[in-house]
């Protein structure tokens, strides 16, 4: 059996679809025989990504599509691609905001941030982004302190 193999979920741009993003990251760390804590981590932090394609990258268009890609990667981790057609975008220019800070939202890459251990994104050409997180389940969020 070849756990590296994708699991690949194509969808329409639209927050009603959340749900099923998440069951579908669900299902697969369930096949991963992922413990519960690690996964519910991955599953919040895939909502909140989810959630930042829709409504940033694709300034709700419908009409755009996101992929969604999931495969085992080296230490029993979990790679998810979520591949967009929104403009070019940079994670790693997101500030790093103060937790404590009050403000209305802005908390959704402070999150995934904290609940994986890899983030990354690449500009696709002619547009269009790849948004790459990566857990471990040995690192979980409950033993992370979240």
């Amino acid at each position: 059996m070849n756990r590296s193999a994708p699991f690949v979920l194509v969808l329409p741009s639209d927050l009603k679809l959340l749900g099923l993003v998440r069951s579908f990251v669900e299902h697969v760390c369930r096949y991963h025989a992922w413990d519960p804590w690690s996964t519910e981590a991955l599953v919040l932090a895939t909502h909140e990504a989810m959630q930042n394609v829709v409504r940033h990258a694709h300034a709700a268009h419908l009409d755009a599509r996101v992929e969604v890609r999931m495969r085992g990667v080296e230490a029993g981790g979990l790679e998810i691609c979520f591949i967009d057609e929104g403009e070019p975008f940079d994670i790693s220019q997101v500030p790093h905001l103060d937790p404590g800070e009050m403000r209305f939202g802005g908390r959704g890459v402070y999150l995934i941030r904290r609940l994986v251990d890899e983030l990354s994104s690449e500009a696709r050409q002619p547009h269009g982004n790849i948004l790459r997180l990566v857990k471990y389940p040995a690192r979980s969020a409950r033993s992370a302190g979240v």
